[in-house]
C-alpha cells in the first residue's frame, strides 16, 4: 500500500515503486521528518533522531526541564514559528491578538484512495491506470485555533510524491498570513550535497547552475509577478558526485506561476532544510474565521540514477498527469509557421495568405497570425485590450480569412496578450480603474503597456467574454497566449488599503480562473504559452498549455543551452522550438535539427525563401513528422553539456521500447587539426543490433553506447548530424 500509518510507533510511511518517505509523530506531538530515499521495507527510523543539550537552542515549555529537546535541532515536516527553531520557517502568521506564533501539533490523520484536490489552484491529476493514495495530516495550534493541513499524494508507479498545504482559521478573529511554504523537507545530514537551479535572463532562460551547499541560506526566487526569465520554480538537491547517470538526486517542482521562493539552508549541525512556496514579498493575506487558504502544489521525485534518471521521472509524469489537452498524447501537433518575424505588425489579410501559400510548400500545416490583428495596433504603443478584429488590416474579416487559409489545406492560429492594456486603447479610456496603478504615483512602464488588474472579477469576465467570442467566431485551431512585461505598481482599485498585500496572489488566482474558462472550454484548440519567450515557463502553466515557447531567442546555438537547461524538468514535448532567420551563419539544416529538440515550426517569411530552401524545409518538416513519436513520446538523454568547453553538443531521443532512437549532434567549436570526436549513445538495448541511417552502420547497442559513432571533422562551422537508429 502507498501509505502506511503505524500507530504503535507513530510513524507514517509513503511508498512509491522505488522510494520511501517517512515521518513520525514525536515529542509533544510535533511531526518530525525521518527519511526520503530508496525503498525501505518495514523500517522504523525513529532511532535516527538524536537529542542533545544544544546551547542557545530553546526548549519548548511543555518539555519542562528537558534541555535535550529543541526544535532548533530536530528534522521537522513543517517548521514552526516562534517555538525555538531559528532556521527558515514554513509559516509566518499574525494571529488575531497580534502575536507571531504557530505551534502545530499532529491532531488528525486521514488516508484516502484518490488524489487530493485544490479548489483555487491547478494540480496534477491521477489517470485511471495510476495507483494513487493521499494523506492529510492536520497540525493544530490550540491557542490560536489555526490548523495547518499537510496534503500528500503518492503516485506509486510514477515514483512521484506531491505535496500541498492549507491553512484554516478556526478562531473568532481574522489571522494574516505573511509567509506560507507548501514544502518543508529536512535532511538529517545535508553536507556533501549540491543545489542545482535554472537561473537566466530574457533571451537566456533556464541556464544551469550547480553549487555546493554551504552554511548559508541559498535563495532561488522571483518577485516579478511571474515565475520569470530570471529564475525557475524548480530545484535539485543531489550528491556532490552525482552525474547524469549515477547518484542520488531529489527534484522539486512548484506548480505556481507568480512570485515564488525556494530556500535551502545548511544549518549549524549540517542538517539541510528546503522550503518552497509563495514568496512573502508584499504578501499579507487575511484568512477570516472559518476560511481556508490554499498553497500551491509541489511535485517531488527521487532517484539513484543521476540527473538523467530524475529528468525521466518528471518528463514521464508531466507528459501524462499534468495537462489534459488532447494534444499531449492523442493528437499529433502540426508543423506551424508564425507571422511575427515574417511581418511583425505590418501585414494584412493578403500578406498572410501569401505567407500561407509559400509555407504550404515547406510542409507547414498551420499559419499563426501573431500580434497586430486587433484594435488600433500598428506598433506596441496602442491597442492592447481591444480584442476586436482590425478590419483595416483583415479587410475580409476574421471568419473569411480563416476560411481562405483552410481552403489551402492549412489550419489557422491566432495570438493574444489578455493580461495587458495600452493607455492608447478603447478599453483603457473606458476603464482606467482596471489598470494596475498606485494612486498618485507615476507608472512604471514596460513596453508601453500596463498590467490589467486580474484580481478583479469584472476584468476576468471581460477577458473571458472577448477572447471566447473571437475563438468561437472562426475555425481557430491554435492560440499563442503571451505576456510581455513583469508586474510593478501592484495595486487594486477594487480592494481596500489593508488588502493590497493580497494583490500578487489574487492576480494569479484570477489568471487561473480565466484560463479555466477559456482554455479548458476549448479542448480542440492547441494552446501555447509565451511570456516574452520563456518568462513564465512553469508546471502550473503547463497544466493549461501542452507546449510553451522556450525563448524569444531563436539563435540555434543559444538554443542548445536553452533546450539543455529546460530539459532537466520539462519534457521536449512541451518545448516550443522554431527555425528562424536568427543565426545567419548557421546552416538551415542545423536550425532544423535544433528545432527538432522541441515541437518544431518556423518563424520567418516563407515568401523570401528560394525554391531550394523551401525544398529543404519541406524535407525537414517531413523528417520531424517521421520522428515525431521518438521526439515527443520518447526518453530524452543529454549526451554533452553545452556549458562546458567542447567541440560539439549532442542529445538523443529513444522510444520507450528501446527499438528506435534519434541522436542529434551540432558541431559548435571547430579547431585546427583537432582530435577525432566520437559520440556515444545511451538508452539502447546492449544485445540488440541497430541499423543506423538505413544501413550506414549496423552495430549492437553495446557498440553504439561504449565505442560510439565518429563525427566527421572536415565539415563547415555549425554542421549538424542526425543518426536514426532502428532495431533489426
Amino acid at each position: 500500500m502507498g501509505i502506511v500509518y503505524n500507530k504503535e510507533d507513530n510513524t507514517i510511511t509513503l511508498h512509491t515503486k522505488n522510494t520511501s518517505y517517512q515521518m513520525k509523530i514525536g515529542n509533544l506531538d510535533y511531526l518530525f521528518h525521518l527519511y526520503y530515499g530508496p525503498t525501505l521495507h518495514d523500517a522504523d527510523l525513529s532511532y535516527q533522531i538524536m537529542q542533545y543539550d544544544r546551547g542557545f537552542s530553546g526548549n519548548p515549555y511543555e518539555s519542562r526541564n528537558e534541555r535535550t529537546f529543541s526544535l532548533d535541532a530536530q528534522p521537522q515536516e513543517f517548521s514552526t514559528q516562534q517555538q525555538g527553531d531559528f532556521r527558515t520557517a514554513s509559516i509566518e502568521v499574525v494571529n488575531g491578538d497580534g502575536s507571531y506564533s504557530f505551534s502545530g501539533k499532529a491532531a488528525k490523520i486521514t488516508i484516502e484512495k484518490e488524489k487530493y484536490r485544490l479548489e483555487t489552484l491547478p494540480t496534477v491529476f491521477a489517470n485511471e491506470s495510476d495507483t494513487v493514495h493521499s494523506l492529510e495530516i492536520t497540525l493544530s495550534d490550540s491557542v490560536s485555533e489555526v490548523d495547518v493541513i499537510l496534503l500528500y499524494s503518492v503516485f506509486e508507479e510514477a515514483d512521484i510524491i506531491t505535496r500541498a498545504v492549507k491553512v484554516k482559521n478556526n478562531g473568532k478573529t481574522s489571522i494574516h498570513l505573511k509567509k506560507i511554504m507548501s514544502l518543508c523537507l529536512d535532511f538529517i545530514n545535508g553536507s556533501g550535497m549540491d543545489l542545482l537551479s535554472l537561473p537566466g535572463r530574457y533571451g537566456q532562460e533556464r541556464q544551469v547552475e550547480r553549487q555546493p551547499m554551504t552554511h548559508h541560506i541559498h535563495t532561488i526566487s522571483s518577485v516579478r509577478g511571474s515565475s520569470s526569465h530570471q529564475q525557475n520554480p524548480f530545484v535539485v538537491l543531489c550528491d556532490q558526485d552525482a552525474t547524469e547517470d549515477f547518484g542520488k538526486c531529489y527534484g522539486f517542482s512548484l506548480m505556481y506561476s507568480g512570485n515564488f521562493l525556494a530556500e535551502a539552508e545548511l544549518d549549524q549541525y549540517d542538517q539541510l532544510r528546503l522550503v518552497m512556496g509563495i514568496h512573502p514579498k508584499q504578501f499579507v493575506y487575511e484568512v477570516r474565521p472559518g476560511e481556508t487558504f490554499e498553497g500551491p502544489e509541489v511535485v517531488m521525485a527521487f532517484t539513484e540514477k543521476g540527473l538523467t534518471g530524475l529528468s525521466h521521472l518528471f518528463h514521464d509524469f508531466y507528459r501524462t498527469n499534468l495537462c489534459r489537452s488532447r494534444f499531449v498524447t492523442q493528437t499529433e501537433r502540426p508543423v506551424l509557421i508564425n507571422s511575427w518575424e515574417a511581418a511583425f505588425m505590418d501585414f494584412d489579410d493578403k500578406k498572410l495568405v501569401e505567407i500561407a501559400k509559400a509555407a504550404k510548400n515547406m510542409g507547414v500545416e498551420l499559419l499563426v497570425m501573431d500580434d497586430g490583428w486587433f484594435g488600433k495596433r500598428d506598433d506596441d504603443n496602442s491597442g492592447l485590450g481591444d480584442w476586436v478584429v482590425n478590419e483595416d488590416k483583415i479587410k475580409c474579416g476574421l471568419h473569411a480569412l480563416v476560411e481562405q487559409i483552410n481552403d489551402l489545406g492549412m489550419k489557422f492560429g491566432i495570438w493574444f496578450e489578455p493580461e495587458m492594456v495600452s493607455e492608447d486603447s478603447d478599453l483603457y479610456r473606458a476603464h482606467p480603474e482596471w489598470a494596475m496603478k498606485i494612486p498618485g504615483r507615476p507608472e512604471v512602464r514596460s513596453r508601453n503597456q500596463i498590467a490589467l488588474d486580474m484580481s478583479r472579477k469584472d476584468v476576468q469576465d471581460y477577458l473571458i467574454e472577448k477572447v471566447n467570442a473571437i475563438l468561437d467566431d472562426a475555425n481557430i485551431y491554435y492560440v499563442k497566449w503571451d505576456i510581455n512585461r513583469s508586474l510593478a505598481d501592484i495595486w487594486s482599485n477594487a480592494l481596500p488599503a489593508d488588502k493590497q498585500g493580497e494583490v500578487y496572489h489574487r492576480y494569479i488566482l484570477g489568471l487561473y480562473r480565466i484560463m479555466d474558462a477559456i482554455i479548458k472550454t476549448h479542448p480542440d484548440i492547441l494552446f501555447e504559452g509565451c511570456s516574452g519567450g520563456g518568462g513564465r515557463f512553469d508546471a502550473a502553466m503547463l497544466h493549461y498549455y501542452p507546449q510553451y515557447w522556450v525563448s524569444d531567442n531563436n539563435h540555434p546555438i543559444d538554443r542548445l543551452k536553452l533546450h539543455y537547461g529546460t530539459s532537466f524538468v520539462y519534457p521536449p514535448s512541451c518545448m516550443g522550438a522554431h527555425i528562424s532567420d536568427s543565426g545567419k551563419l548557421v546552416p538551415l539544416k542545423t536550425k532544423a535539427v535544433v528545432a527538432m529538440g522541441g515541437t518544431f515550426g518556423y518563424e520567418l517569411d516563407a515568401t523570401h525563401l528560394t525554391e531550394e530552401e523551401q525544398k529543404l524545409c519541406r524535407e525537414q518538416s517531413a523528417l520531424f513528422r517521421k520522428y515525431y513519436h521518438i521526439i515527443i513520446k520518447g526518453d530524452y538523454y543529454r549526451l554533452s553539456n553545452p556549458f562546458e568547453t567542447g567541440n560539439m553538443t549532442a542529445w538523443q531521443h529513444v522510444t520507450k521500447d528501446r527499438q528506435e532512437s534519434l541522436l542529434s549532434v551540432v558541431v559548435t567549436n571547430l579547431t585546427c587539426n583537432g582530435p577525432q570526436e566520437y559520440v556515444r549513445a545511451k538508452g539502447l538495448e546492449t544485445d540488440t543490433v541497430y541499423s543506423v541511417n538505413d544501413g550506414q552502420y549496423t552495430l549492437s547497442g553495446s557498440a553504439l553506447m561504449n565505442a560510439g559513432l565518429p563525427i566527421p571533422r572536415e565539415v563547415p562551422e555549425y554542421t549538424a548530424f542526425q543518426f536514426h537508429m532502428k532495431a533489426v
